[in-house]
């Protein structure tokens, strides 16, 4: 495993680890109807949560690694940014033709401050970067109005509705599909 470490002005994305603190921090967010009302899932329990990081790990120690499931923390809320409670966590997933997808949920607390545009910039650095990614896609429900926003500011562009996505609490919703080609990232000066 080489574990993954990214810094921004703000924030700092790591690794999991199996730790209480990690697992309150990721219940914290996927525990909470209101952080999940966009996600394709439910809120979840802490046990749930903490069989998940298990899981993040296993796939981090993957001989070929396709998945990166990350947690977020804030820089200043640590001087050991292992010890740090995440406060978001990050996603990448790579694709078939050099392709990836990326995703990210905060939160509550920290809607609003811009970490979802930090968070992205980071990752995009990851994709395009060392995991040499040519196109990184994200989806955003419909109704998600502020991720949507800072997927466009972050350079990516609308490719289209698609209808019927994802069928949760028995109701179907729709997604907007962005996406960023290596050559549309800035390098620097973001």
């Amino acid at each position: 495993m080489v574990p993954v470490r990214l810094v921004g002005p703000r924030l700092a994305i790591r690794e999991y680890h199996h730790t209480p603190g990690d697992v309150d921090a990721l219940h914290a967010l996927f525990g909470d109807p209101e952080v999940t009302r966009y996600l394709p899932f439910g809120p979840r329990d802490r046990e749930t949560c903490a069989d998940q990081i298990a899981l993040y790990l296993e796939e981090a120690m993957a001989e070929e690694r396709d998945t990166y499931r990350l947690a977020v923390i804030r820089r200043a809320d640590a001087d050991d940014p292992a010890d740090a409670a995440p406060v978001a966590h990050a996603s990448l997933t790579l694709g078939a033709y050099r392709s990836a997808t990326l995703g990210y949920v905060l939160c509550r607390d920290v809607w609003g401050l811009g970490y979802a545009g930090e968070i992205v910039a980071l990752l995009c650095d990851l994709a395009f970067g060392s995991l040499g990614v040519h196109r990184l896609a994200a989806r955003v429900d419909v109704d998600n109005a502020a991720s949507a926003r800072v997927l466009t500011k972050r350079g990516f562009r609308l490719e289209g509705r698609i209808r019927h996505d994802l069928l949760k609490d028995g109701v179907w919703s729709d997604s907007y599909l962005y996406s960023l080609l290596a050559d549309e990232w800035p390098q620097t000066g973001r």
